[in-house]
């Protein structure tokens, strides 16, 4: 739906830009005359510019929104690797895959291998309920904390391509180490591994004694501590993970997550093959063979595509207020342009007598009403682009349930600056034309009495 809104879009620009274009051309009326005029009612076309860009910043806030979640999903997973769920889940936390189940999946044709090892990770994940007494103010009380339970570290690191900032590491085989406490006692803590734009969520309602250990205000780093399900968890390390769903996940070891959380079962299996053509064949294999099984496997690039369905929610709820504040500003220039016509009935007659057509003046009131929205649509996308790299947080989700707790940022893009432009300049042209159409109609003899 994104695609065919961008593709649409495109041809909206076009015909705005080429519209725009030919006023230019066909209007004949010299353009220093509009300008001028503009100038000299600096009030009202100021005001109205302004509303222009209150309403196009807004908008290209939201469809950045809009933006970081597509390219979030679309950026999440590799095209050889296949993704394993309990038959009856569409989403890793509703998954329920048994250990006897998985055993023999290291043995599928046409997976990678090295060293005699077929890359293979086995992994339980799912959504646990983190308690946030210290919160701060305005702040929610309680985080939907995505874990990811992991056999092998190692090994989920090669499948999902996966490397750690400098300075931390994986968690150890045991997955626990002895730290030293606030008050200099000795406690075992559990190892994790955070996304980056996790860290930086947790950083914001640390405890006080959390606070006395932190490297730093704005984010975990290895060496800090979190409190979850009355244990002590230490992060070991970070993960290069922004621009993925990965970004907002914690992992620790499997065995671990299990015991504390009563998940003993495994929810996903992922498979690593040498590129997307494979993979298929491979989910093919899986469906066909494994049916006793009950599991089903899909390619992983197209498990997260298909996390779509807020993206579709989010748009429609996006075109309804741009259509509200679209009419707003329309009637906004309408209000302006029908106050240049009435003040400048008499230039209207002075214009038709010198021998300027119908058609020439309508372009040029057109156009002046096209180069205020031109103007605030410039400075409203100018405005929003500042939005540009803002981290959020929201839920993605597929049309058959399901979802996962992110950390995004913000994406302005060219399509996103292309379609305030074009709401700018389409707001122009619908509230410009039936002023302009006014001014046609003054015929000249009658405007200059």
């Amino acid at each position: 739906m994104t695609d065919i809104f961008l593709r649409n879009l495109g041809w909206v620009t076009g015909i705005l830009t080429l519209t725009t274009v030919g006023l230019l051309l066909v209007a004949r009326i010299p353009l220093r005359y509009n300008i001028r005029n503009l100038s000299l009612r600096w009030i009202p076309t100021t005001l109205t510019a302004l509303a222009f860009m209150a309403v196009i910043a807004l908008l290209t806030v939201m469809l950045a929104f809009v933006s970081g979640m597509v390219r979030l999903t679309q950026m999440t997973g590799h095209p050889g690797n296949v993704l394993i769920l309990d038959e009856s889940a569409n989403d890793e936390a509703f998954s329920n895959i048994p250990a006897t189940d998985v055993g023999d999946l290291v043995n599928l044709p046409g997976l990678v291998r090295e060293g005699g090892r077929a890359w293979v990770s086995l992994e339980t994940y799912l959504v646990v309920n983190q308690l946030l007494p210290y919160a701060r103010p305005g702040r929610p009380q309680r985080r939907f904390l995505q874990m990811r339970g992991i056999e092998d570290v190692q090994m989920a690191a090669l499948v999902h391509e996966l490397r750690l900032h400098p300075g931390g590491s994986w968690f150890s085989p045991a997955g626990v180490r002895e730290i030293v406490g606030p008050k200099g006692q000795k406690i075992t803590a559990i190892e994790a591994v955070l996304g980056e734009g996790i860290a930086r969520e947790m950083a914001q309602d640390r405890s006080p004694e959390e606070l006395a250990q932190a490297k730093s205000p704005h984010t975990l780093l290895p060496g800090d501590i979190f409190f979850l399900a009355d244990r002590t968890w230490v992060v070991c390390g970070l993960m290069q993970s922004a621009g993925t769903t990965f970004d907002s996940e914690v992992w620790a070891k499997r065995s671990l997550v299990a015991g504390i959380f009563g998940k003993n079962t495994y929810t996903t299996v992922v498979a690593r093959t040498p590129d997307a053509r494979v993979a298929r064949q491979l989910c093919e294999y899986i469906n066909t063979r494994y049916q006793k099984a009950a599991i089903r496997a899909r390619p992983e690039k197209e498990y997260f595509s298909n996390l779509q369905e807020t993206n579709r929610q989010l748009l429609v709820a996006i075109s309804f207020v741009t259509v509200i504040m679209a009419v707003g500003g329309i009637f906004g220039v309408m209000n302006t342009m029908f106050a240049a016509v009435s003040q400048r009935t008499a230039d209207i007659g002075v214009l038709r007598l010198l021998g300027f057509s119908r058609w020439q003046i309508l372009g040029s009131f057109l156009l002046e009403s096209l180069l205020i929205a031109l103007v605030g649509g410039a400075l409203g996308c100018a405005l929003g682009s500042l939005s540009h790299g803002w981290t959020a947080t929201s839920i993605v989700s597929g049309s058959q349930g399901g979802g996962k707790f992110v950390v995004l940022r913000l994406v302005v893009d060219a399509g996103t600056l292309a379609a305030g432009m074009t709401l700018a300049l389409a707001m122009g042209a619908l509230g410009g034309l039936l002023p302009a159409w006014r001014a046609t109609r003054l015929r000249p003899l009658e405007a200059l009495q």
